[in-house]
């Protein structure tokens, strides 16, 4: 019966591949930007593993070359990634005041203009906001902003 080190020794490529595709697969799953690393490591040890160097050697330099790209690759792409978004239109009213352009009440949908745009508009209260008065756009939740009265 082989040892499982002569095993392994013998099928070193595809035991890279096959630590390649299961980090690459966690990565996918956790999106951390951990395991991508190691998955990256892995992948160079594809071809590392037709050199012949012991099995001892290729995880000491699978280990060290995931570490190099964890600890200054991580935090420079996890920047690049993190940047922070521009609001959009919808984001951008949220807070803003808006004129009725048709009348709002609890139990039906009106209309307000802002910045030259017509927005569905509903109130949460029990209240009535009239053609022409002014309202605050408190949130977005579809195509309907919600507004309530100065």
């Amino acid at each position: 019966m082989q040892s499982i080190v002569q095993v392994l020794s013998n099928n070193l490529p595809w035991v890279w591949v096959a630590v390649t595709i299961i980090c690459v697969v966690i990565e996918s799953l956790t999106l951390a930007l951990t395991t991508i690393w190691f998955g990256i490591s892995g992948f160079v040890m594809v071809f590392l593993a037709f050199t012949p160097l012991p099995f001892v050697a290729q995880l000491f330099i699978f280990v060290v070359i995931a570490m190099l790209l964890l600890i200054f690759t991580r935090p420079f792409v996890k920047k690049k990634l993190s940047q922070k978004q521009i609001a959009t239109n919808y984001e951008r009213i949220i807070g803003q005041i808006a004129v009725v352009t048709k009348k709002i009440t609890a139990l039906e949908k009106g209309a307000v203009r802002i910045n030259g745009m017509e927005w569905t508009a509903a109130v949460k209260e029990d209240i009535t906001l009239e053609k022409g008065s002014k309202c605050i756009i408190e949130e977005i939740a579809g195509v309907t902003a919600y507004v309530k009265a100065i």
